[in-house]
């Protein structure tokens, strides 16, 4: 099955950018070829973009309280495994308290280390980082792999906090959801959401031997998806068939 994600706001469009990201990165840094280092340093410096939005820490803190409020209000529930839900309450409360006491701006050391800064600088230009450009950034790709290995970890690290937030509080807000069989007859679905709820997050899985793509637009009020077919040599061609997927609402 392909998972396809849709978030209804801003803030957990920016949550799910970081999480590719890092993954991304974390990725990349456990490579050893100069290549992969190169583009772990491009990502990092991705990161420190999306993350440069002054309310990100604060949005995250308060998520993470939110869940925590409401793992407290499940306690005493002989429907719900008490050591499950300490450890969850005991991940959000790490979480919360890695956050709180991580500097304001995140990444704000990377962001004055003048060395990064002349490498960010010249990566949004074509080329702009041949060894003639940077020598210094050259010569640093030159070094063996545990070495550059070490430093990307180093430069990552005041980035931990957010990264494990984030993705303690996805993966609660994910598991908030049920997924349910649908059909989409004619390729075309549409669902009016219930009203005091406030959805998140949409989850799509589909058969990837369909060989249907979803367009996804919703709001508070509406979910619409319509399938598509498309490859690398054809424009967009909307499905007339029926599609069976599995989706799921998050709040």
């Amino acid at each position: 099955m392909i998972l396809y994600e849709y978030p209804f706001n801003e803030r957990i469009r920016t949550y799910l950018r970081l999480e590719h990201l890092f993954e991304r990165l974390f990725s990349l840094i456990d490579r050893s070829h100069e290549l992969d280092h190169h583009f772990a340093l491009v990502t990092l410096f991705e990161i420190l973009s999306v993350s440069a939005r002054a309310e990100l820490k604060s949005d995250v803190l308060k998520d993470l309280d939110r869940q925590r409020q409401i793992m407290y209000a499940y306690r005493g529930n002989p429907d719900i495994a008490s050591d499950v839900l300490e450890n969850l309450v005991t991940q959000l409360s790490s979480c919360i308290l890695e956050l709180t006491n991580a500097p304001n701006k995140l990444g704000r050391a990377l962001e004055e280390n003048e060395w990064l800064k002349s490498i960010r600088s010249r990566t949004s230009i074509p080329g702009g980082t041949c060894n003639f450009d940077l020598p210094a950034y050259h010569a640093w790709q030159q070094y063996p792999a545990l070495q550059r290995q070490s430093d990307l970890s180093a430069w990552v690290e005041t980035l931990l906090p957010m990264s494990n937030a984030i993705k303690v509080s996805l993966r609660l807000l994910r598991d908030s959801g049920s997924p349910q069989k649908i059909v989409a007859l004619g390729g075309q679905f549409q669902q009016n959401l219930p009203q005091g709820r406030t959805f998140q997050l949409l989850r799509l899985a589909l058969d990837p031997a369909l060989g249907a793509i979803p367009e996804i637009s919703a709001n508070r009020l509406v979910a619409s998806i319509r399938f598509v077919q498309q490859s690398i040599h054809e424009r967009v061609q909307p499905i007339a068939a029926d599609i069976a997927f599995e989706l799921a609402l998050c709040a």
